[in-house]
């Protein structure tokens, strides 16, 4: 079968022929029909992850159809169209991952392949109303957002919040929008392009600020009527560095502050008593467990939202699109057509 193999370190990834699986004891063999990339693709290739293995077939995200069974599996998956739960082995223990848990596409194979082997416990059905690309575009995002705003920050849908949602643009901050949107909350976003502010508001941004502006805080205050002490009750963020100081100031009294990403360095020049003062609350996050994965698919069914797809490519032009990926042109999700 024809995959994208990522043959070492700082190498280019590779469209090749490699041998096709096949479904052992408790897994199934799916047929990929598209498959999305993550940074996490573009962090492997530049070797920035602990116990690197490879070569690799790349690829976390990925939905097809189940086209064989290994022994124990309901046979009713068979031929049904489903998307791919990446997060395996969480363990447990809801609060933390246990020492068995992993991504898909390292250290096991993934999916920017024609086929990929899975346990299937980590299948789940498509949600009807969106394409193979657009389901494709969900997983690695859709629970890092769920585990993030549902479970780390504690919204709830149908229980209106402020939120405020730093850096759109990348699939995880728009899918983060959106699910914010659709529980109901008021959602505002930070960028520092004003045409990604301007295409975020059409997918229900309530407004947004330039964070190249030193003073968007104070921009966003007056706007949102939240004075001195902040107006956000949920502020999710993926950038941290200097920066986040900002956040501190945004934050409402009693306001949770979520972060799932570093990619502005370490976080610097944070007053303690801006935080103790105002009882926030500040907490990591990544990926989520099977039963967090289970209830974004069901959220995103019922809402029927839509992941946004930036460009499609075909499955032989995956270097071009992480390149693509690495140079932070898109907005929303690239993903490969198998």
């Amino acid at each position: 079968m024809k995959a994208v193999v990522q043959p070492g370190i700082h190498q280019p990834a590779q469209f090749t022929g490699v041998e096709k699986p096949s479904a052992g004891a408790g897994e199934v063999l799916v047929a990929v029909r598209a498959a999305a990339l993550n940074h996490r693709d573009v962090f492997i290739q530049q070797g920035l992850y602990p116990r690197m293995k490879l070569p690799i077939v790349l690829g976390s995200d990925g939905a097809g159809v189940v086209v064989e069974v290994g022994a124990g599996v309901d046979p009713a998956w068979m031929g049904r169209e489903v998307v791919i739960n990446p997060a395996m082995g969480w363990g447990d223990h809801p609060a933390f991952y246990g020492p068995d848990f992993r991504i898909l596409g390292m250290p096991d194979n993934g999916t920017f392949a024609e086929f990929v082997k899975v346990e299937a416990k980590y299948l789940h059905r498509k949600p009807e109303h969106l394409s193979f690309e657009q389901a494709a575009a969900l997983p690695l995002a859709g629970v890092t957002v769920w585990r993030a705003l549902m479970t780390r920050a504690g919204l709830q849908p149908n229980r209106p919040e402020r939120v405020l949602i730093t850096g759109i643009g990348g699939g995880v901050a728009l899918l983060a929008l959106q699910i914010a949107v659709a529980a109901e909350s008021e959602v505002w976003v930070t960028s520092g392009s004003a045409e990604k502010l301007s295409r975020a508001a059409e997918l229900g941004a309530a407004g947004g600020a330039n964070y190249r502006d030193p003073d968007w805080v104070k921009a966003l205050m007056a706007r949102t009527g939240g004075g001195k002490t902040g107006y956000f009750n949920v502020i999710i963020d993926s950038a941290a560095g200097p920066g986040f100081a900002k956040l501190i100031d945004a934050a409402a009294p009693g306001g949770r502050i979520v972060f799932y990403g570093g990619t502005t360095g370490n976080i610097t020049d944070v007053m303690p008593s801006r935080v103790f003062f105002k009882q926030l609350t500040i907490g990591g996050t990544t990926m989520g467990t099977e039963q967090e994965f289970a209830d974004m698919i069901r959220f995103v069914a019922d809402h029927r939202i839509v992941p946004v797809v930036d460009e499609v490519f075909p499955l032989a032009e995956a270097e071009q699109a992480l390149r693509k990926m690495e140079a932070g042109r898109q907005f929303g999700k690239l993903v490969l057509r198998v």
